[in-house]
């Protein structure tokens, strides 16, 4: 018997999420019922409940609706925010990490492009329509070019009032390049294209606080703006119950090959949250959702490995590679030696998107 418990009743596909916040993408497009994925599965039962705690002595979990015991339990809660102890910008800057959010920072926009209508002062009208967007990984990248598109077709077409010039949207990143843990070529290739788009790039640049209306920089600049998007970095969900296990640096549950956590050997935990050091990955694989559904997979196959009495078998990752969307016929892709971008790119970005997705109305629309 499987019991899937989620504080949320679908599945999310977070590598959609900025089409939806850019309303390329409706809502229901990248999200999937679970009682739907689960219906045809006689053993397997859901519950939208929140996990509180895990008491390990006694194999149960508590929530919000109750408490569940367990003979095998599997933890993949996944990532949030890390806003790297900076407390300002975590109470002011807008996430990207779930549906709801995706919906705010589309409605922020949209009521920022309506309010510039109407307003009379030059410095609020500036501060009204630059937007910033804090991280220049896939995630801030394929934002900072959705805005630039969404300037260049929905305020050109649909506010033709206001001069489009008049966005500006601002992609800061303390490293020195864009898609730092792209190649060099994918990651110089990106930077051109957004540039191409009018995004404005400050590297080797840090936010160290803002307010409501202006972020300040570490060399002292300010930027006036009233919406920050921080997409700067993720940590893993931690749990309380499992202290014994957890790396609290990493802010993730330290495991084995088998990916039982360390202390536990009922307990299993994928993904981001899981910390697992092999030869090849010394610290611990990348936070992608790639790594999580590898090992997904791999732990499935150990179960009934364990139900049949045989020796589990440790995992290694297989990096498949790296892909970014920046706009429409521009994308980056790594895949082992083999560097390209453009529309080749962006095809097999678009190509590999729909594959994943859960659905078949999903991958249709």
């Amino acid at each position: 018997k499987v019991l899937l418990l989620d504080k949320q009743n679908h599945h999310c596909f977070q590598p959609l999420l900025y089409q939806v916040a850019t309303a390329s993408l409706g809502s229901d497009s990248i999200g999937h019922p679970f009682r739907r994925t689960v219906g045809p599965m006689p053993n397997v039962a859901f519950r939208m409940a929140e996990v509180l705690r895990v008491l390990p002595d006694q194999k149960r979990v508590e929530t919000n609706v109750g408490d569940f015991g367990y003979d095998i339990l599997v933890l993949a809660l996944g990532s949030t925010t890390n806003f790297f102890g900076n407390r300002q910008m975590a109470e002011v800057a807008m996430q990207l990490k779930s549906i709801s959010q995706a919906l705010d920072i589309r409605s922020d926009f949209l009521q920022e492009f309506e309010r510039a209508l109407v307003l009379q002062e030059e410095a609020e009208l500036k501060r009204c329509l630059n937007f910033v967007i804090v991280g220049a990984g896939p995630t801030g990248v394929e934002l900072a070019g959705a805005l630039a598109e969404i300037r260049r077709t929905v305020l050109r077409n649909e506010y033709r009032e206001m001069h489009s010039e008049l966005m500006r949207i601002v992609l800061i990143d303390s490293n020195d390049r864009v898609l730092k843990n792209f190649s060099e070529k994918s990651s110089s290739n990106a930077g051109k294209y957004l540039k191409e788009l009018g995004v404005e790039l400050l590297l080797n640049k840090r936010v160290v606080s803002g307010d409501e209306d202006h972020i300040t920089l570490d060399d002292g600049s300010i930027l006036d703006t009233n919406t920050v998007i921080w997409a700067a970095g993720v940590k893993g969900v931690t749990i309380p119950g499992l202290e014994a296990g957890l790396n609290e640096r990493a802010s993730r549950f330290m495991v084995d090959r088998t990916n039982a956590i360390h202390g536990f050997n009922d307990i299993h935990v994928l993904g981001d949250m899981a910390l697992m050091e092999e030869p090849a990955y010394p610290k611990g694989h990348p936070q992608v959702a790639t790594v999580a559904i590898q090992q997904g997979r791999h732990l499935a196959k150990n179960l009934i490995r364990r139900a049949e009495g045989k020796e589990p078998l440790p995992f290694s990752y297989r990096d498949k590679g790296s892909m970014a969307v920046i706009g429409r016929r521009k994308a980056v892709v790594d895949i082992g030696q083999w560097n390209f971008g453009g529309t080749v790119a962006w095809l097999l970005w678009m190509l590999v998107h729909v594959a994943q997705l859960v659905g078949f109305r999903n991958r249709a629309v």
